[in-house]
């Protein structure tokens, strides 16, 4: 079974919307550079309101070791997903707290340091573009050849593409934001369907029970 994160998560709204269509997690941003950034009081009223079976996953881009604990215990997160270049050590120092997704992007595959962060059995690799939402796909045959084993995909990622994106690199996990917006931080609830709708079919044809 693959698994479907929704990101860019900014109300309680889209939270619910998000889990009664089925996503399996959901990605609240606290990098303050993001035009989808939350309140940590907010995540956690959505984290409740979804309930413990939704996944809820806090979003930090170079943000210093402290900001990043605080900020994932005051929204109560389950996970935090590491976008930048971080350091191994501070990669493990917040993987000893919550399970980790490391965001790296395809100049980073192959890198001895990033290789070594991931033999961490908290830290998940999640391969992105190198312009966190920017909504532009990745060259998935490019990365056939490297792509983690295990790894979560993201990168521009929506209805109309997330099926041929599983089929070519069978990721553990897919990840989408502005393609499935009606504008930065508001989700459409027709394309939250679909590419939901979509996802689960292609794991259907792409990992046979």
């Amino acid at each position: 079974m693959i698994r479907v994160k929704v990101c860019g998560i900014t109300s309680v709204h889209d939270a619910l919307l998000s889990a009664e269509v089925g996503a399996d997690a959901l990605g609240f941003i606290f990098a303050p550079v993001s035009r989808r950034l939350v309140l940590a009081g907010v995540a956690r009223e959505a984290g409740l309101a979804v309930g413990p079976a939704v996944g809820r996953v806090g979003v930090f881009l170079n943000q210093g070791l402290d900001e990043v604990l605080r900020l994932a215990e005051a929204a109560r997160v389950s996970a935090v997903q590491l976008h930048g270049p971080l350091s191994s050590l501070y990669v493990r120092e917040v993987a000893r707290y919550h399970p980790v997704l490391r965001v790296l992007c395809p100049g980073d595959l192959g890198r001895g340091d990033v290789l070594e962060t991931l033999e961490d059995p908290a830290v998940t690799p999640m391969v992105d573009a190198p312009e966190p939402g920017g909504g532009v796909p990745l060259d998935w045959e490019a990365l056939r050849d490297v792509f983690p084993p295990g790894a979560w995909l993201a990168g521009g990622l929506g209805p109309a593409n997330v099926a041929e994106a599983i089929r070519v690199l069978r990721p553990a996990g897919v990840d989408a934001v502005s393609r499935l917006e009606e504008r930065p931080g508001v989700k459409n609830p027709g394309e939250v369907r679909a590419f939901i709708r979509a996802a689960r079919e292609a794991g259907r044809q792409s990992y046979p029970q």
